[in-house]
């Protein structure tokens, strides 16, 4: 088969693999109905995160069951799966506790840009719809493997609750799947931060209420104007960088709450000013394994329809291109079809 395999910045090659195998009891292979291209895919893209040699590209990914180790109990050949970024036995203390990106036994995906992708801890990772869903309802039902499910942690970590104001800072798919996320969860003022035209028309169908173009100061300004001085009740960040970390503390009210959940990069925090804000702080890589069977059911359900993200869709030998309308911001998500 062949495959997407990053070489250094801005080099990336569809080129020959191996298909892969089954290497542990606990592993499934899966053919993939459709893949993508993450945010935090152009961080290494882009040179900011080194990368020790040629790595082969993905984390995103759902498709048919081709074949199980024979330790797997719950995971089928024939069905349909999604899984997480990370994969976890779901089973130790803090998979039970609902972290199951910080499973003892986790392990980050990677190759999912290409037909075939091996799974490990299968029975804890996959989860396998009743029946095979309609194509229509693939590209939501990736968003799931990822964006959808960091984005639904980003407000779930944030203590959105009914009748809030939040803030979402970052228009990329996170930060627009958080604003759909945080409407779901009954957030009355959903103010998303963005400046790009095709982002602000999204984040409203998917419920932003208001629109902040300011960022930096001017935008922690602009938030203090409409909350007439007291903050918002929640804010996520769904960026990473120092500027968008602050931007998010300081538009907080005190008491209220933060979540970070883009990839940090460069982000320090002044213990000082920290303490003073009187701020909620969590996140982190979000457990989409979590909330999986809920997303699940609610795309095959009609209630939401997360797969507005990829504005996108090129078949697989054609991901290079696919980075570079992500990079360069043509595209806000690259939706990919083996």
């Amino acid at each position: 088969m062949q495959g997407a395999v990053l070489y250094g910045p801005r080099e990336v090659r569809f080129e020959q693999q191996e298909v892969p195998k089954i290497n542990k009891a606990t592993d499934a292979i899966i053919s993939l109905s459709a893949t993508c291209i993450c945010g935090s895919d152009l961080w290494p893209y882009r040179g900011i995160q080194p990368i020790a040699g040629p790595t082969p590209m993905g984390h995103e990914y759902c498709g048919i069951v081709e074949e199980v180790g024979r330790e797997v109990r719950n995971i089928k050949p024939g069905q349909f799966v999604v899984g997480s970024f990370a994969t976890s036995d779901n089973t130790c203390v803090i998979c039970r506790d609902g972290y199951q990106s910080s499973c003892v036994q986790r392990e980050w995906m990677s190759g999912a840009q290409a037909p075939f992708l091996r799974v490990p801890f299968a029975d804890g990772t996959l989860v396998p719809t009743k029946d095979l869903p309609p194509k229509e309802l693939i590209p939501s039902l990736l968003a799931t493997s990822d964006v959808l499910g960091t984005g639904w942690f980003a407000a779930d970590a944030a203590n959105v609750k009914p009748g809030n104001t939040i803030v979402v800072v970052g228009d990329g798919a996170v930060g627009l799947l958080s604003v759909l996320s945080a409407k779901q969860m009954g957030a009355e003022r959903i103010i998303a931060m963005s400046r790009h035209a095709s982002r602000q028309k999204l984040a409203r169908e998917f419920g932003a209420t208001d629109i902040v173009t300011e960022r930096g100061d001017e935008g922690v300004a602009r938030i203090e104007e409409m909350t007439k001085g007291i903050g918002a009740d929640s804010v996520l960040e769904c960026v990473g960088t120092q500027e968008s970390m602050m931007q998010a503390i300081q538009c907080t009210r005190p008491g209220g709450y933060v979540s970070y959940v883009g990839v940090p990069h460069g982000v320090t925090l002044d213990g000082e000013h920290l303490f003073f804000s009187h701020v909620h702080l969590h996140g982190g890589p979000a457990p989409v394994r979590r909330y999986l069977p809920e997303l699940i059911k609610l795309v095959l359900n009609g209630e939401i329809n997360p797969g507005k993200v990829f504005d996108l869709v090129l078949p697989l030998n054609e991901v290079a291109e696919g980075y570079r309308a992500m990079d360069e911001r043509r595209a806000i998500k690259t939706l990919l079809r083996p």
